[in-house]
Parts: C-alpha cells; sequence; structure tokens
C-alpha cells in the first residue's frame, strides 16, 4: 500500500503566485510521482476564520475546485473533497480540543501574525505582539482553535505525509504532539504525520519584497489567472533594486532575487543559469521575458478554468463523489476513536 498523503487550500479568493508555488504545483507533481495516495481538499471551513458572506464563500469554492482541476489534479488518481461534507472532521475536532491548553494554541506563530495583520488592516498602524495587551481579544474562536481542526483534517485519514512550507511545521508538529497525547492516553490509535517540505523558496510581494504576496496586499499580488496583459502590465510595475545587474542577492537585491526565484520556479532553470542568460540585460528586458514566460506557464491552465467554471454542476459531481470516498475512510477512523474514549 501506499502512504497516504493529505493537504488542502482555503476558498479565500483567487490563487495567487505564492498559492501555486507553495502548494498547488507541489500537490501536481506528488500526485504525478506516484508514490502516494494523495488526498486533497477544498479547506472551506478554515475559510469561516475570515467570516466570509455566504455568496462569496459559495463563489470561491466553486473557483478553488476549477483550479484544482483546470492545475492538472485528477480525480482518478487523487482523492479531491470538499472539506465541509467530511462530518467527522468535527467531532475528531471536538474530541481533540480537551487536550490541548488554550495557552498553547494562542502561542502559535501564525495565529498572532494572523491577528497583528488584521489590526494592521484595521487601523493602519503596525504592531508588534508586545503592543498588544491581550491578543485573545483582537481575534475569533475560529482562529484559536484553527489549529486543533487542521490536525484533525491529518490525523482522520492515517495521513503519513503533509506537504508543507516552512510557515506550516508548527502546526505540523501541533498534529504530532496531539497524536502521541491520544495514543498515550487511549492506545496507539493515530499515526504521526511527517512533513514533506516545499523546495520552492517563499514568493514575496511585487511591490515589497520584504513582505510574503498575500491576497490581503493585492498591489503586490500577480493571480494565476489574471490575464496576459494583466500579468504583462503586473511584472513592469515590479519594484526592483538600485543598479541594473539581474543578479541573486536576497540580502542586497530582494527584488530582483524575488523576480529570478519566481522564473527559475515557472521554467525550471537553474537561478545561476538565469543569471548567465540576463548578464549585460537590463531590468525591462527581464521583465518582459518574465511575463512572457509566466504567460505560457498558465496559458492552458486558463483555458481550462474558463471551460470548467461554465460547467459548475460538473464541478460539484466530481468533489461529491470524492467526498464519499474520503468519508468512508473518516467514518472508519472515527469509530476507532469513539470506542477509544468510551464514546460506543
Amino acid at each position: 500500500m501506499k502512504p497516504i498523503l493529505i493537504s488542502g487550500i482555503q476558498p479565500t479568493g483567487r490563487l495567487h503566485l505564492g498559492n501555486y508555488l507553495g502548494a498547488l504545483k507541489n500537490f501536481v507533481d506528488l500526485q504525478n510521482s506516484g508514490k502516494y495516495d494523495c488526498y486533497f481538499f477544498v479547506a472551506d471551513l478554515h475559510a469561516l476564520t475570515e467570516n466570509p458572506e455566504a455568496k462569496n464563500l459559495r463563489a470561491n469554492v466553486i473557483n478553488l475546485t476549477a483550479d484544482f482541476l483546470a492545475i492538472g489534479l485528477n480525480s482518478k488518481e487523487s482523492i479531491l473533497f470538499q472539506q465541509s461534507q467530511i462530518g467527522q472532521v468535527q467531532e475528531l475536532k471536538l474530541i481533540l480540543g480537551p487536550l490541548t491548553p488554550i495557552s498553547e494554541l494562542i502561542r502559535m506563530t501564525a495565529f498572532k501574525e494572523k491577528v497583528l495583520q488584521r489590526i494592521e488592516q484595521k487601523t493602519g498602524e503596525k504592531l508588534t505582539e508586545e503592543k498588544i495587551e491581550n491578543i485573545a481579544e483582537e481575534s475569533n474562536f475560529g482562529l484559536v482553535e484553527y489549529p486543533i481542526l487542521m490536525a484533525a483534517d491529518i490525523l482522520l485519514y492515517d495521513a503519513q505525509f503533509v506537504p508543507v512550507g516552512e510557515d506550516q511545521l508548527q502546526h505540523l508538529e501541533f498534529a504530532r504532539t496531539l497524536a502521541r497525547k491520544f495514543n498515550k492516553k487511549f492506545g496507539k490509535t493515530f499515526v504521526e504525520p511527517k512533513a514533506l517540505l516545499t523546495s520552492t523558496s517563499r514568493v514575496m510581494s511585487l511591490d515589497n519584497p520584504q513582505k510574503k504576496m498575500s491576497k490581503s496586499l493585492p498591489a503586490g499580488c500577480l493571480f494565476i489567472d489574471d490575464e496576459p496583459n494583466t500579468i504583462k502590465e503586473r511584472i513592469k510595475r515590479a519594484v526592483t533594486d538600485s543598479g541594473n545587474e539581474i543578479k541573486y542577492d536576497k540580502k542586497n537585491k530582494p527584488a530582483i532575487s524575488n523576480l529570478l526565484s519566481i522564473y527559475s520556479a515557472l521554467s525550471g532553470e537553474s537561478v545561476t543559469r538565469l543569471e548567465k542568460k540576463f548578464a549585460g540585460k537590463n531590468y525591462s528586458y527581464f521583465k518582459t521575458e518574465l511575463a512572457e514566460s509566466i504567460n505560457k506557464h498558465f496559458k492552458d491552465f486558463r483555458v481550462k478554468k474558463t471551460a470548467l467554471l461554465k460547467k459548475p454542476a460538473t464541478l460539484k459531481k466530481t468533489f461529491a463523489a470524492g467526498s464519499k470516498k474520503a468519508r468512508l475512510r473518516a467514518e472508519k477512523k472515527i469509530k476507532e476513536v469513539k470506542k477509544k474514549i468510551g464514546l460506543i
């Protein structure tokens, strides 16, 4: 039997280059490797932490299912499902909750960063953790319990591997800790999942290479379903560093280094090769070539996504079938868990 691998993406809006290179591209590569039983899901329950409007959440779910299929995920090779269609994940979250001190949850780095980001967006004031008297008051319970739900997402399917970036390692270690706690108290039940670190470096904002590319900073985003002319314009406007040398140097030339990383990740050419290729060329020429490379990379994706969005019923049917398969495994696991703790 192949080891089980699982990961999900929140339907919080259109996917940008950071989402693609940090997650979705890796999903396709892992699926096509043939080494794993892959479970990939639309994490719509996690998206509730943003308090979305119902119509927007529905639209975002459909949009993300189209992204999954258009980019190359295949329902014959992977189990593709919608998180909220698996009721057992909520049951497991409740069961794991009592094993978790609240203090441990609010110490999570991602939680604190999210709260600080929200305050900054609301007030325009940049704060540090130390300047907030009570960080918990600036949050909601969905954000606090996010790591428990993520752990349930993983442990429910006996996943052995989880593809993650470095910023998610703390959450994965939390899931491993919960598995150990449960196993120690109730007997061997859960697999301790291992990380599969993504090799691509973090994609930074096009207008501020000191910040990660994020939907919350749209001016610095490049979305993978952008039209070709939009991509050209966004790359043209991307900030650069002083001088005009196309050289990778994250410390002294963070902007051009970010663009080189993007070019390398999409083209498959090494950064060293790209430095030689563009030796003696100026930023304008490099940006034109980069935009062409991006447009070429996502050309087929845009065509497929447009066609898929015209058939929302087919998208729903595909993910309903995947949810049914995922639910079968989830039902078996939650029954085992309930027996261990005395609910059955």
